[in-house]
């Protein structure tokens, strides 16, 4: 039988060595945490290794995720006056990206004929997973398909983000920072790292605003937009 360790010794390995191709391939689709996802996934079912038993290796992952987050304050304090001088540009930027996520994944669930609680469980997959999952189960939703749908918004929008950014000739670090992280979460921010400080900085700041704003605005929103649902 595998031991724990050697998965989650695996599991760091396979994320280091994909970080590396990374760095010699300028290539969207080389990003480690989609292909770390996608041989492990597969090795795991080929290995019979229930999901449980990879997790007692994965919690000491799990508990790095705390420091982790508070460690994004650091390259935000280094921006202060930045932040400081664009406050109302940056909020309303956070308010308006919320709402038209929310608003924008209902019109989508609702014409592919998804049933309410389906459609209640995509709605918050913009904000990191204990937020979105903690919405999803307040709200009616699935709380286990919405942190499958936030892991795979996250991936997207890692890897499309930054393409789709360059395509619309999108060059401020600031404006990237901003749409990676009301997009695509902790693993957007997790990619404007490579960008430098400043769009690090920015991605996380709207990380944290738009995971407080659709928690406050979620809750009662939701329920509204989706009164008339089946």
């Amino acid at each position: 039988m595998i031991e724990p360790a050697l998965l989650l010794m695996l599991t760091l390995g396979l994320y280091w060595a994909f970080r590396l191709l990374q760095a010699r391939v300028q290539s969207p689709l080389v990003n480690p945490v989609l292909l770390a996802v996608a041989l492990l996934v597969p090795l795991l079912l080929w290995l019979d290794i229930p999901y449980e038993r990879y997790m007692v290796g994965g919690q000491v992952l799990n508990a790095l995720l705390e420091p982790a987050v508070v460690a994004l304050a650091y390259p935000m304090y280094q921006q202060l006056d930045l932040i400081r001088a664009q406050w109302r540009a940056l909020l309303t930027t956070c308010v308006l990206g919320v709402l038209l996520a929310l608003t924008l994944t209902l019109a989508l669930a609702w014409a592919l004929g998804a049933d309410k609680a389906v459609a209640l469980s995509m709605a918050p997959k913009a904000v990191t997973t204990p937020i979105a999952m903690g919405i999803s189960q307040q709200v009616g939703g699935i709380a286990s398909l919405t942190a499958v749908l936030v892991i795979i918004a996250g991936i997207a929008g890692a890897v499309l983000g930054p393409w789709l950014l360059d395509k619309a000739k999108v060059n401020s670090p600031q404006a990237r920072g901003l749409a990676m992280g009301c997009a695509a979460h902790a693993i957007g921010t997790a990619r404007m790292v490579d960008e430098g400080p400043e769009a690090a900085a920015f991605s996380g700041l709207a990380l944290s605003l738009c995971g407080l704003i659709t928690a406050l605005v979620a809750p009662w929103l939701l329920p509204l937009l989706t009164e008339w649902m089946p």
